[in-house]
């Protein structure tokens, strides 16, 4: 089954109650929200609003950043939201990539290598608490003495972990204890500490889900691979509007038109991406912006039953 979730962020009140109502309706198998302190929504807060409104929507953070987050709190909020939403909370995290947010709570961002061992101290930390484990660890990335998690208690025995990542150590990582391995797309961070190269070609996808697929090896479970989509265009011109984005990214028209991180075409065009997907490289989700909402909704049900 192939399902599709919406990644947004409220700008008021109303109109985040209607947009989680909306998701829902149409299909959206979650609602998801990105985690950048002093620029975005903070996720928990907007997401228990999301709650309220709403009683089958999945509920998440997309990612959080795990530089700036401390695990005992972030631990509880992933269970106040399972316990608020009635089971439908979902933790994603990822290793945070925007210098200016780490400052902002009194640190200086790390190299890759210093991230992603952060990242996953956090991740192993915050699953322990889930799960009910009393926590210590004393590193060089992440320091906790005794930390319990007693209430809330999630409703659900285990809180589905996305990681969302395009770094090696990490997909592998991710491959062998996530749940669900979020393929960003993402290359280098630029200048601006927020926009990305990106990889989006076969063979950089294919060097991804090998590490994936390396830290997998012997599980049971395999994790699902969900992609992360930055455009969604349904066209009768599905060249002309991949001709924009290959001259944004330095990719050619084909190289766009067969990457799991747009979607453009016609319906059908679409459809037959997903289905190429889904047989080329195992992609089972899809994380979309909120502007796709409306432009993919009619589409989810023959989306859903592609096999």
């Amino acid at each position: 089954m192939i399902t599709f979730s919406i990644q947004a962020s409220p700008s008021d009140a109303a109109s985040w109650r209607e947009l989680a109502q909306r998701a829902e309706s149409a299909g959206y198998d979650a609602l998801l929200v990105g985690d950048h302190p002093g620029a975005r929504p903070t996720p928990f807060v907007a997401l228990a609003a999301a709650a309220s409104v709403t009683s089958t929507l999945g509920l998440g953070s997309y990612v959080s950043n795990a530089g700036v987050r401390e695990p005992a709190l972030l631990a509880a909020d992933v269970a106040t939201l399972d316990l608020i939403s009635d089971g439908r909370a979902r933790f994603g995290i990822g290793a945070g990539h925007t210098p200016a947010e780490w400052r902002a709570v009194g640190r200086e961002r790390p190299d890759v290598a210093g991230r992603v061992r952060r990242c996953i101290a956090v991740a192993e930390a915050v699953r322990a608490l889930l799960d009910g484990e009393e926590v210590t660890v004393d590193s060089a990335d992440l320091t906790v003495h005794g930390a319990r998690l007693d209430r809330p208690r999630p409703v659900r025995p285990r809180i589905p972990l996305t990681v969302g990542t395009a770094n090696t150590e990490l997909l592998r990582w991710a491959g062998a204890y996530a749940d669900v391995v979020g393929l960003t797309g993402f290359g280098r961070t630029l200048a601006d500490g927020h926009d990305h190269d990106v990889r989006w070609r076969a063979t950089e996808i294919e060097r991804q889900l090998a590490e994936v697929a390396a830290g997998a090896a012997g599980r049971d479970d395999q994790p699902a691979l969900e992609a992360l989509v930055q455009q969604v265009v349904v066209t009768d011109d599905a060249e002309a509007v991949a001709a924009r984005t290959a001259q944004q990214t330095g990719l050619t028209v084909d190289e766009v038109l067969a990457t799991p991180f747009v979607l453009i075409g016609t319906e059908d065009e679409i459809v037959t991406s997903v289905a190429a997907h889904r047989r080329r490289w195992g992609v089972t989700r899809y994380v979309v912006r909120a502007d796709a909402l409306d432009p993919l909704a009619p589409l989810l049900p023959r989306l859903a039953a592609i096999s």
